[in-house]
């Protein structure tokens, strides 16, 4: 017991990249502690792409086979975290081409308390006018807002995993804004 709590402290304080490159030379099974990095991050991003969180899950769970058995090609000098994104990202695209035209279904949201039903109903309203808001927007604006809004990633680790210039980053970061502003305002 006491063996598995300190090779855990040892790769919990090292880097994704050089916790790849064990993985690659000597021990297949540390891959696990990379799942366990990323899982929650990549289930949330591939969730906000795709608005169905079964699917979301299955994205995540080939992205992380795509990459244990690309891991050798992999370049240990770039950033990890990265190389995974974009795995997912193709993933997300894949699934969004497949599906394209079965409409997501909106999450159910439960009454916080039976005391306050006005508030809560304007919550669920809101948050659905929202959720249309964001259906409407392109993937080619939706994806990067997510990525810098949601997972907070700088507009160059956004560059690295949409294969983008930092400029088109932020062009299209500026586009979503205005494009979501526009859309919900239009509900309203």
């Amino acid at each position: 017991m006491e063996k598995k709590e300190e090779e855990r402290s040892v790769f919990e304080k090292i880097t994704d990249e050089e916790l790849a490159g064990k993985v690659r030379s000597d021990n297949q099974e540390l891959f696990g502690y990379l799942m366990e990095r990323y899982q929650a991050k990549l289930l949330r991003y591939s969730n906000n792409l795709i608005k169905d969180e079964s699917r979301a899950k299955d994205i995540v769970q080939e992205t992380f086979i795509k990459a244990f058995v690309n891991l050798n090609g992999f370049n240990l000098k770039k950033k990890f975290s990265s190389w995974i994104y974009r795995i997912a990202h193709n993933e997300a695209l894949n699934v969004l081409k497949k599906y394209q035209k079965e409409l997501p279904m909106l999450s159910n949201f439960d009454f916080e308390s039976a005391e306050d039903l006005e508030k809560d109903f304007s919550q669920k309203e809101i948050a659905q006018v929202i959720e249309k808001c964001l259906s409407k927007l392109p993937v080619r604006y939706s994806e990067p807002l997510a990525l810098y809004y949601i997972e907070e990633k700088p507009y160059e680790e956004i560059g690295d995993i949409l294969r983008l210039p930092q400029g088109t980053v932020a062009t299209r970061i500026n586009r979503a804004k205005l494009l979501m502003k526009k859309i919900c305002q239009k509900k309203q």
